[in-house]
């Protein structure tokens, strides 16, 4: 390679050096070819050395390194069409000198091949085209990352009209949609080898919680019931019967299916016989490009089969009308509901007090509305309220991220909170110091009271320790409600760690936090004589100290179960009072009378002869 500066003779004969420099070299194929440089000597010999690393990347067969390619997209385009046309440069490489217009053509067209539908290729290399066409890119090397958020922020200033009528700029969302759809542009640029590297990788979407414009809704189940009814009772809407968009409105409900996987539904797309009805979409409409099959209701497979019984195979299910007219389909029918409803008022003041509230409004309190895709919406929803375990939940939603289920499609319906703040402890009762404990202090527990939540407290005290929720070990909560152990006495099975026992030089298992009965068994592995109080509440209040006998209503219900309760589980009942009461009389259930806890303590345990 060398660098020269021609000279030539002008119209006088004198001899004159050209302006420009030129390179001298051979390209990959071999043959000599000279490229005019710059009017600087460095420049042109810089210029020189990197041709000279082309021809050997090109010869050898590689691609170029990071740096080198950065060199040839930033070159002029004139200079990047010469050395294509003098062979230095193949096709791809001289993707720079092509203007973007033709390259988005042929990422249209590439989209068209993998199989996308044409609604999706219009909607994403329009927005594409609109960035480039408003930033004023013509060649790849004028893709500006900062001028490209410079054009999405100016649309997103809101503006008014020819009209004088103010319009509201772009949405965080919609922002986001066109700077996907561009940055998609330049990565398709980077795969297809035009590029060496996209100039906008590094730029960030904005927070579309900041700017919410449509959130959608879930239905409740009585306004979805109350809007059937009324679509079954209208008259034709769109091209569709009253009794046809109730089929719909319930099916997008129940199986989420969106409006266009709806409107490519035949007859042969529905199984309604047998047990396990379903309804299957095939790939070529469903959003992820497969095959679904979706179960549906028994009820459901029963009111569809005399609407599609008269339909050919091939026939469309639905007239579904188009995308825009489909939600104000699926609002007229949800404001004549709402008429319907607010007529059915008995009162004026309670119609008034109706048209203050949102049921079946297209638009709630929160400014959620609901479309045709709150239907889907809607599902989610009632999967989430259903208790249905969140993976199968996103199957049926046929998500491929389980956040999109949880966050996007499940609202909570009027209520739910109520419920559940409901459930939270009360923090009005007493303190835990309130109650007197025993442990290895010597302190005793004071006798239990006859009052309500009497053997609740008897519960929550176990050997002087009250057990919580934040010490219990993860094991159940020991100060539950009687009646919840009268209907469910198998929770008192895990109720506290089991007493570990020891030999010691042949002795008699002793048991490490208590004394030993006369038998040398523990007090769990005793058993209780509990025919003395067997469906004897009296017996059971004065056991708990209560004065005459009387018991809590509480306390009644597990006295009235107690015989059908097994001898472990009222062993343990016992135990845990014992625990709590240490004073009341307990001699009938442990043994012959005057063996008390003290007197047992005070022996020992026996030895063998």
């Amino acid at each position: 390679m060398r660098v020269f500066q021609p000279t030539y003779r002008d119209r006088t004969g004198a001899i004159r050096r050209a302006a420009k420099w030129y390179c001298e070299l051979r390209n990959a194929a071999g043959v000599l070819r000279r490229v005019p440089a710059f009017a600087d000597r460095a420049a042109s010999e810089a210029l020189g050395r990197q041709l000279v690393r082309l021809v050997n990347v090109r010869a050898g067969g590689d691609r170029p390194d990071p740096a080198l390619t950065r060199w040839l997209e930033g070159l002029p385009g004139r200079l990047q069409t010469l050395l294509a046309r003098q062979g230095f440069l193949d096709g791809r490489q001289s993707a720079g000198m092509r203007p973007l217009a033709e390259h988005l053509d042929d990422w249209a067209a590439d989209l068209t091949a993998r199989g996308d539908t044409a609604r999706h290729v219009a909607l994403v290399t329009s927005r594409a085209r609109k960035v480039v066409e408003g930033c004023g890119f013509t060649y790849w090397s004028d893709i500006s990352a900062s001028k490209v958020m410079s054009y999405l922020a100016d649309l997103r200033k809101d503006r008014v009209d020819e009209k004088g009528n103010p319009k509201r700029g772009l949405s965080a969302q919609t922002f986001n949609f066109y700077l996907a759809a561009v940055k998609g542009f330049c990565r398709w640029a980077v795969r297809d080898g035009r590029a060496g590297e996209s100039p906008l990788v590094h730029l960030v979407g904005l927070n579309v919680r900041t700017d919410r414009r449509h959130d959608r809704r879930a239905l409740e189940v009585e306004e979805i019931r109350r809007m059937l009814d009324a679509a079954r009772k209208a008259p034709d809407r769109y091209g569709m019967t009253g009794a046809a968009r109730a089929a719909l409105y319930r099916l997008a409900v129940e199986t989420g299916l969106r409006r266009g996987e709806l409107a490519s539904l035949t007859r042969a797309s529905f199984n309604l016989d047998g047990p396990e009805p379903t309804v299957t979409v095939e790939a070529s409409y469903s959003k992820h490009r497969r095959r679904d099959e979706l179960p549906l209701r028994p009820d459901t497979a029963a009111e569809l089969q005399p609407f599609l019984a008269g339909k050919l195979s091939a026939a469309p299910a639905f007239n579904v009308p188009a995308r825009g007219l489909s939600a104000s389909m699926l609002r007229a029918d949800l404001d004549a509901a709402r008429e319907a409803w607010l007529k059915e008022a008995p009162t004026p003041q309670e119609r008034a007090e109706r048209r203050q509230s949102t049921f079946l409004a297209y638009r709630d309190s929160a400014g959620r509305v609901a479309d045709f895709h709150a239907l889907r919406h809607t599902m989610g929803s009632l999967l989430a309220a259903s208790g249905v375990h969140p993976k199968v939940a996103q199957a049926l939603m046929r998500h491929s991220d389980i956040n999109l289920t949880m966050s996007r499609y499940t609202h909570t319906v009027i209520g739910q909170e109520s419920v559940a703040v409901a459930a939270l402890p009360d923090l009005g009762a007493p303190p835990s110091e309130a109650v007197a404990a025993t442990g290895t202090d010597g302190a005793t527990a004071p006798p239990a009271p006859a009052g309500k939540n009497c053997l609740a407290l008897c519960l929550a005290l176990r050997g002087g320790k009250e057990r919580t929720s934040a010490n219990s070990g993860g094991r159940p909560n020991r100060n539950m409600a009687i009646s919840e152990i009268a209907q469910n006495p198998k929770k008192l099975v895990s109720f506290g760690p089991k007493r570990p026992t020891m030999k010691v030089r042949g002795e008699v298992p002793e048991r490490l936090n208590g004394p030993v009965s006369k038998t040398g068994k523990t007090s769990a592995q005793v058993p209780v004589n509990t025919s003395t109080y067997s469906n004897s509440p009296k017996a059971l209040g004065a056991l708990l100290g209560a004065p005459g006998g009387r018991i809590d209503p509480d306390l009644a219900a597990v006295a009235s179960a107690w015989a059908g309760l097994p001898d472990a589980m009222r062993a343990g009942i016992v135990a845990m009072i014992k625990a709590a009461a240490p004073k009341a009389p307990c001699e009938a259930l442990d043994g012959p009378p005057g063996r008390t806890k003290e007197t047992i303590r005070a022996a020992g345990p026996p030895r063998r002869p």
